[in-house]
């Protein structure tokens, strides 16, 4: 009964979520408009978060028709120092989104009063420990953007459309409904958006199934964690998968990403906030992770995930400093500048605890291309640190076909081998793109749990014969392909070419006896 419920509250959130695009984005790009429907959902969020936690300790108390949003502005700013420390922000009664929706449609300068309450929530964590957690989160929502309109009407008209939209969906008490309805509508935005914006999609949205399994991947053994990283967080769905599988209170230290586009970064925080992970249980960084890590202070991490950029460039060696640097330098070589793959791999080697799992999506080519990339997969075997390589289907990711793979680091392991796990048919079609199934994902994390030698499947390979292939650590050097091919009995071809030629004698005879007639006739 109630899965029945949760795909209906789901199935009536994606309904709206589309009723929303159709009827509003109008000339706005859809990726540059989901910035407005994600930002107005999280002002939403953050006034109802708020104005619950207030009610409900008012209630508690016997003050039963205490009611947040009808209080004046001067009551509540008694309370605005006590809620900072508990909640991170503070929102004045007035500026509620509730409050703001009702007199929306009178108020002709309803983009300053947004701009202004924008600007006022993130004041109210400045100087406090929240501060980094709200700065520059609504500067994505640009509501004097000409994309709205050409004129101030035009846009507050839109402004007031995309209030009354976002306060219809329906969200109710995010504590009582069966799914995680503001995380959900996050998530189905970033991937209806992602599947039509190209190479985008691919950099700001990992598909939710490929994130499960290598956070099921991660978690093998454990019931909880004590902190999760992911060092090219995006907009931050491979942590939160921590929060739905694990249990966020089961992530006993928080949630630590980086990420170096801005726009990127302001999604991942608001994506905590719509999960109802508190501020003081993340910590997002903005920058590159490759040549200024944020977070030298918080490693080691228990489990890292992490589906970084292919194949993009970085200074590598044209910067005489990083090789020095103590992530890096074990290996005694850096990733080639044109390909920062593996110097993902030695960052997150590196703060990863020692007990702790790490498994990172990663481009086929560091499997087995020469120079560099050989020497730093040397290293890896040559050190135990190459737990698993599973290799994924083709067509997962929004914007590449290319079938990518899976790397597995531990510190501490029980063999001296690695586990290679060919799950390139491990798929269903879905329209464009293929996807991994429950089914799917069950018999990956089960192989990867038992490390049996399954035909066509997996195998496990001792790292002497890893060095025997020049470190080769591509899945189908080690697990046989499954021949599909039609098996031909050449005893059976033999009979049947032989019967073939006796015929066709026996055709020419009779085709040169016609014709002998022929001509005596004649």
């Amino acid at each position: 009964m109630a899965d029945n419920r949760k795909e209906q509250e789901r199935a009536e959130l994606h309904r709206t979520i589309w009723s929303i695009a159709n009827d509003l984005r109008g000339s706005v790009d859809g990726w540059d408009f989901k910035q407005y429907v994600l930002g107005m959902l999280f002002y939403r969020y953050i006034s109802e978060n708020m104005t619950v936690y207030i009610n409900r300790g008012e209630w508690e108390t016997g003050n039963k028709d205490f009611d947040y949003a009808k209080i004046s502005d001067i009551e509540a700013e008694q309370a605005r120092e006590d809620l900072v420390k508990t909640k991170g922000f503070f929102i004045l009664p007035s500026e509620l989104f509730e409050n703001v929706r009702t007199k929306a449609k009178d108020d002709e300068n309803l983009n300053e009063t947004l701009e202004r309450i924008f600007s006022n929530i993130e004041a109210s964590a400045q100087g406090t420990d929240s501060e980094d957690d709200f700065k520059g989160l609504f500067d994505d929502i640009d509501v004097n953007s000409n994309k709205l309109g050409s004129s101030v009407a035009k846009r507050n008209e839109k402004l007031v459309k995309l209030l009354n939209s976002i306060a219809e969906m329906k969200l109710g008490d995010y504590r009582d409904n069966t799914i995680d309805a503001f995380g959900d509508a996050y998530e189905f935005l970033m991937g209806m958006y992602a599947s039509n914006a190209g190479k985008s999609g691919g950099e700001y949205y990992t598909p939710q199934e490929v994130s499960e399994l290598l956070t099921r991947i991660a978690l093998v053994g454990k019931t909880e964690v004590n902190k999760v990283y992911d060092p090219a967080c995006g907009s931050g769905s491979l942590l939160l998968k921590f929060a739905k599988i694990l249990g966020k209170d089961k992530v006993r230290l928080g949630f630590y990403g980086q990420e170096i586009n801005i726009t990127t970064y302001n999604l991942c925080r608001i994506n905590m906030f719509l999960h109802d992970i508190d501020y003081d249980k993340f910590d997002i960084a903005l920058g590159d992770t490759l040549t200024d890590p944020l977070h030298w202070d918080d490693e080691p991490f228990e489990a890292i995930v992490s589906n970084p950029p292919y194949s993009i460039n970085w200074k590598g060696d044209s910067d005489p400093i990083l090789i020095n640097d103590p992530r890096f330098s074990p290996a005694g070589v850096l990733a080639p500048k044109s390909k920062a793959d593996l110097a993902f791999i030695m960052h997150s080697l590196s703060w990863l605890s020692t007990n702790g799992t790490a498994a990172i999506v990663c481009f086929p080519g560091v499997m087995y291309r020469g120079g560099a990339e050989r020497k730093i997969r040397q290293y890896l075997i040559d050190n135990n640190y190459v737990d698993c390589v599973i290799q994924l289907p083709s067509n997962l990711f929004y914007g590449t076909s290319i079938a990518t793979c899976i790397m597995v680091l531990k510190k501490s392991k029980s063999e001296n081998s690695t586990l290679f796990i060919d799950a390139s048919n491990e798929f269903v079609k879905v329209t464009n793109n293929n996807k991994l199934t429950q089914d799917n994902m069950d018999k990956i994390i089960e192989a990867f749990r038992t490390r049996e030698n399954i035909e066509h499947f997996s195998r496990l390979v001792p790292n002497s014969k890893i060095e025997e292939q020049d470190y080769n650590l591509s899945v189908t050097t080690y697990v046989e392909q499954n021949d599909t091919r039609e098996v031909i009995d050449i005893t059976r071809l033999n009979v049947e070419i032989e019967e073939i030629v006796a015929r066709e004698q026996v055709l020419r005879d009779e085709i040169d006896k016609i014709i002998a007639e022929i001509e005596a006739g004649v």
